[in-house]
């Protein structure tokens, strides 16, 4: 057999080899669904949002006599501090990126729904808590939190949205998180979250 029938099997299986690497990973993918898995977004989808990617980090119930907790909760006034009976403190810590060549704005409408169609909304601290998720403008090329910030360096590296959930959406889950593009109300994106 000459070396040229040889070699073509060879090129053949190379070029497949290729073909198959090639449709792994596709960046150009747009992903408006997902479920959350793991600890510090392990598994977690990037979610596209118009043209930003959201990252849930982790998602958690806080216990305000905590330490590391009590600083997520800091900056919120005392009647926004106040859990009425049957409420519970729950956090989700977001990171948002931007591939793009402009700053572009962040989501400012982030909900929690449980089964039972409760809506949760986001409490906004003020500016002394460093780690709140505030949305504004993701940098061209680059990520909120802001590299270098308390909240990138933190324990989750995202920023934090908190909710005030009642305790029996607890029961009621998946808990699902939507996120709203603030330009096109029609680009949305959801997630499972780990309770």
């Amino acid at each position: 057999m000459s070396s040229h029938l040889r070699k073509s099997p060879l090129a053949i299986l190379a070029l497949l080899a290729l073909l198959a690497l090639g449709g792994c990973g596709d960046s150009h993918t747009r992903v408006s669904t997902g479920t959350y898995a793991g600890e510090s977004g392990k598994n977690a989808p990037y979610l596209n949002v118009g043209p930003l990617l959201y990252e849930v980090q982790l998602s958690r119930e806080l216990n305000p006599a905590n330490i590391e907790d009590a600083a997520y909760l800091k900056g919120l006034t005392p009647a926004e501090s106040h859990l009425a009976p049957g409420q519970e403190w729950f956090a989700v810590f977001l990171q948002v990126y931007n591939h793009t060549s402009a700053p572009l704005p962040a989501a400012t409408s982030v909900t929690v729904t449980d089964t039972q169609n409760n809506v949760y909304t986001p409490l906004a601290p003020n500016a002394t808590n460093e780690f709140a998720y505030r949305g504004g403008l993701v940098p061209a090329k680059g990520e909120l939190p802001l590299p270098e910030s308390v909240a990138s360096s933190g324990a989750t590296g995202g920023a934090v949205l908190l909710y005030k959930i009642q305790v029996v959406s607890l029961d009621n889950r998946p808990l699902e998180l939507k996120i709203v593009d603030p330009n096109d109300t029609s680009q949305t994106a959801s997630a499972e979250l780990d309770v």
